[in-house]
């Protein structure tokens, strides 16, 4: 009885080793999607502003292609501006402190110096928007253990960079400059927190953000606000 079953036992046992070869070849071919690669993000943030010009056209932009944003304002330049500040909150992007006056003899003096920058700036865009931020900033970047701490306690979560479109770093860059370094930068990273800028004399920085949204929309990023 058992010598009965051996054929069949062995005719199964090539079925299932011809199957398992063509599983392989299909894979080796057709790599599987990694949660890696389905899990990019990018964060576009902008400091500096609210201009009249360069944040209402990056706006325009924004609105067109769907996409939120981060703008870390300065709190003396919103005077004039108000309209502008109100329609970032209006279309749903986040609004941040980026200090009120961007001195930085005035703003690192001492920790309560920084304190009251930060809240001058708050309470302007509370005041302007009902909106309460709760991202900051630093101005000119670097590390500050002690305004840190003080930010935490505060109930800040500080947003800092690991990618560049070059608006700053680079004199006088035209918009193909900044979108290759966007790229530059931004390679080989899930997750991009890319820094821009939108006070008055980047212009450049609005005319390259079309092609920017367009670079990570091609490599499967997802656009996130803080």
């Amino acid at each position: 009885m058992q010598k009965r079953w051996v054929p069949v036992f062995i005719f199964c046992l090539a079925l299932f080793l011809i199957f398992a070869a063509h599983l392989a070849g299909r894979n080796m071919a057709t790599p599987a999607f990694t949660f890696a690669e389905e899990a990019r993000t990018v964060y576009l943030t902008f400091d500096d502003g609210p201009s009249t010009r360069v944040t209402g056209n990056i706006l325009d932009t924004l609105q067109k292609e769907g996409v939120k944003a981060t703008f870390f304002l300065v709190g003396e330049r919103i005077p004039g501006r108000e309209e502008i500040v109100k329609r970032i909150a209006a279309e749903g992007h986040t609004l941040g402190v980026h200090s009120e006056s961007h001195r930085y003899g005035a703003i690192y003096a001492s920790d309560e110096a920084f304190r009251k920058d930060v809240c001058a700036c708050k309470a302007r865009i509370e005041q302007l928007t009902g909106v309460s931020p709760h991202v900051y900033r630093f101005p000119g970047g670097g590390r500050h253990p002690s305004k840190e701490a003080l930010l935490t306690d505060m109930g800040y979560e500080i947003v800092w960079w690991n990618a560049v479109c070059g608006d700053e770093e680079i004199r006088g860059a035209n918009a193909e400059t900044l979108v290759r370094k966007t790229i530059e930068t931004a390679k080989g990273k899930n997750e991009v927190v890319l820094l821009l800028h939108d006070s008055a004399h980047h212009t450049a920085t609005a005319e390259a953000l079309p092609a920017i949204i367009a670079y990570f929309r091609e490599n499967h990023y997802t656009f996130r606000a803080f």
